[in-house]
């Protein structure tokens, strides 16, 4: 019978900017991002909107644009 040894885990090791960039350069630059844009989401609910639509098609292919369109029309008319 074996016995299981777990592998031992190496440490990650704390990032580093690269040579000649300082380190405040590189701190300053992800505060300055913020949250994702709104693209991400919107994008995402479209290709959700598309997939239902070829669902409702009955999984039919050759309508991948036409799906993805008119997503977009009906995301897009729903926005604010």
């Amino acid at each position: 019978m074996k016995v299981y040894v777990p592998k031992q885990v190496e440490e990650k090791k704390p990032y580093t900017p690269m040579a000649g960039q300082p380190v405040a350069a590189v701190a300053g630059a992800k505060s300055a991002r913020g949250p994702r844009p709104s693209f991400d989401d919107l994008h995402a609910r479209i290709a959700v909107r598309a997939y239902e639509l070829y669902v409702e098609r009955g999984y039919r292919e050759g309508g991948a644009l036409e799906d993805w369109l008119d997503a977009e029309r009906q995301v897009l008319a729903h926005l604010p």
